[in-house]
Formats: structure tokens, C-alpha cells, sequence
């Protein structure tokens, strides 16, 4: 079992060194699903996701972003990072909103929480977009799909 990196001997919380890590090329993708009632999405479908607060995709793709940029400052023990790029793309099939954020940098640690909060943001401003129409609206499975760079690299099977 891997030992929790967050964690000192004493059992108590702490943030990662990572100053003796050498700076490499670091890419993390993630996806959240956002489930819609049938009623709600052929509305969204009817007004092209324009809605009285603007378009629903273009503000979570914004909000996504700006979630990935402000990780650190949400999950406690996360790095502050200078992101070299954040990636946001957003499709829908039938009832489903498919989010996928990636994010890369050049750095000691990795990305991958910067694109689960990016996903996770976009994915909640559609959420807050929708709600008038309906609060039967259902976001999960948000996972990390990708991450490379650093001492293991992930890829989702399947």
C-alpha cells in the first residue's frame, strides 16, 4: 500500500516538499459527467444553451478555468502552480453533459487536481445555470482520465 504523502510520522497533515524535484513536463486530464432531465436539455437544445445568465457552455468553460487556476486555493495542500496551459471542451449527447478539463505545466508536481477542480467547476456552473429549470440535475462520476509527467504516469482503461 502506497503511504500517504500528505501525512507526516505523527499522523498530522502537511504539504508535500517538493523542492528537490526536478522541473518536467507535467499534463493531468479529467471528466465530469453532468446528467440533465429530458425536459431541460431539449429546452437547452431549443435556445442553442443561451439562457437569461448567458451561454451555459461558454460560462462553465470560463468557470473551469478559473476553478483549475484557484486549486490551491481551495484544497488545502495543494502547491500553487504556474499553469502553462487549461483546457476546458464541453459536448452533450441525449441527457449528458460531458466536461473534459486538462491542464498542463512544466514544474515539480503535478497537475492533476487542477483539472479535477476544473472539470468539477465547469460542471457546477451548469448546475447553477440549469437550476431554475429544474434541481433534478445530477453531476458524477468526476475522474481523472489522464496524468503524465513525474514518477507514474495514470490512463484510464476503458
Amino acid at each position: 500500500m502506497n503511504k500517504f504523502t500528505h501525512i507526516d510520522n505523527s499522523g498530522d497533515a502537511k504539504m508535500v516538499n517538493v523542492g528537490e524535484k526536478v522541473d518536467s513536463a507535467r499534463f493531468a486530464k479529467a471528466r465530469a459527467l453532468v446528467f440533465l432531465p429530458k425536459n431541460v436539455m431539449e429546452e437547452l437544445k431549443s435556445l442553442d444553451f443561451q439562457t437569461k445568465k448567458g451561454s451555459v457552455f461558454q460560462t462553465a468553460i470560463i468557470a473551469g478555468i478559473m476553478g483549475a487556476k484557484k486549486t490551491p486555493e481551495l484544497i488545502p495542500l495543494c502547491h500553487p502552480l504556474s499553469l502553462n496551459q487549461i483546457n476546458v471542451e464541453i459536448t452533450y449527447k441525449d441527457d449528458l453533459i460531458e466536461i473534459i478539463c486538462s491542464a498542463a505545466l512544466s514544474g515539480k508536481t503535478g497537475v492533476e487536481m487542477e483539472a479535477l477542480t476544473g472539470a468539477s467547476i465547469a460542471a457546477l456552473t451548469i448546475y447553477d445555470m440549469c437550476k431554475a429549470m429544474s434541481h433534478q440535475i445530477v453531476i458524477k462520476e468526476i475522474e481523472l482520465l489522464e496524468k503524465t509527467g513525474g514518477k507514474n504516469d495514470y490512463i484510464k482503461k476503458g
